[in-house]
């Protein structure tokens, strides 16, 4: 990394995490320089599906704390 970019990212280290998160969001997207139509509608579908699947209790959530213990126990 270069000065300029070594400085903006120090900046960036400094903002509270939702401004992390926002920022690094901005930046993954910037990546993409084409955006599949058909892969934007079909995860839009794919959205909806879960969200109704929430809706009427087909799925079930957990609290992040079991999410992480799960995970960090494989």
């Amino acid at each position: 990394m270069n000065r300029d970019t070594t400085r903006i990212l120090e900046e960036a280290l400094k903002l509270p995490i939702e401004a992390r998160a926002a920022l690094a969001g901005s930046l993954l997207e910037s990546l993409d320089e084409v955006v599949d139509e058909n892969v934007e509608a079909t995860w839009a579908d794919e959205i909806a599906r879960r969200i109704d699947d929430l809706n009427t209790g087909k799925a079930k959530t957990v609290p992040w704390s079991e999410a992480r213990r799960r995970i960090l126990s494989r």
